[in-house]
């Protein structure tokens, strides 16, 4: 039985949530300075500085002789593709930020490792009821959108391998109906797009394509992700234009 949707805490504490996406930005991309930070969350440089100084006390960063913070010992050692993730983020934001300002819907690239897919670049839509910004969050790939995507690049032996149910013997709940997920991913396939209705979290749809490497391979998946209330299957052959051309343009940047 799969895990009941992450929903965000009742009584969420805003600095910790901050210190949280620090340490993912510095784990994902690498070096960043004290006002990329603060732009970045949206607050003053001051707090951004404070925060910064913790994660430095408590070995989540570490700030070099220019005075720039980069990631820690304590995430070091999972820092090792840093620079591929930052190379593609980089050259997807700036074609997130264009998706957002066409539809006022929140969009996100998203990669895979494992059964997991990690949000490595988040955009909000300016609507007072929005999608919130995921960067950074973790989430089982057979739940999110860019995760159905991704797992359907897998060969039917690979997807096995993966849910293998031995490895899931201490987290049974995680372990989904592999028939049901082939079948999902079936479709998926013959579809080229992923429509995601509730499926990782309560009053979310998210419609997703792929993105591929230089070399063909498809790397990550953004996905615009709206309200339930908003959505209107109607527009979905419009939202999945326009995705595929988005995915396009990043692909020409990665390219080039």
């Amino acid at each position: 039985m799969d895990k009941p949707s992450k929903q965000p805490p009742p009584y969420a504490i805003t600095s910790v949530d901050n210190a949280l996406r620090i340490a993912a930005m510095l784990q994902l991309e690498g070096t960043l300075s004290v006002s990329e930070v603060a732009r970045r969350l949206g607050v003053a440089a001051s707090t951004a500085h404070r925060l910064l100084s913790m994660l430095v006390y408590r070995d989540f960063a570490v700030q070099d002789e220019g005075r720039a913070y980069r990631v820690g010992p304590v995430l070091e050692l999972a820092a090792h593709s840093r620079s591929a993730t930052s190379r593609l983020r980089a050259a997807a934001l700036p074609h997130l930020r264009r998706l957002v300002d066409l539809l006022d819907e929140s969009a996100n690239l998203t990669v895979r490792t494992g059964d997991a897919v990690r949000f490595v670049a988040s955009v909000e839509s300016s609507q007072a009821l929005r999608v919130g910004n995921r960067e950074g969050m973790v989430f089982p790939a057979h739940r999110t959108t860019a995760g159905l995507l991704l797992l359907a690049e897998l060969t039917p032996e690979e997807l096995a391998a993966l849910y293998d149910q031995a490895r899931f013997e201490d987290r049974p709940g995680e372990l989904p109906d592999l028939a049901s997920l082939r079948a999902d991913l079936a479709k998926v396939r013959r579809n080229g797009f992923a429509l995601n209705r509730e499926r990782s979290e309560r009053g979310v749809v998210a419609i997703g394509v792929p993105v591929h490497t230089p070399d063909g391979e498809v790397s990550a998946g953004i996905a615009v992700s709206m309200p339930s209330v908003r959505y209107d299957k109607e527009h979905l052959p419009r939202l999945v234009a326009l995705l595929r051309s988005v995915a396009a343009d990043i692909e020409h940047d990665l390219a080039s």
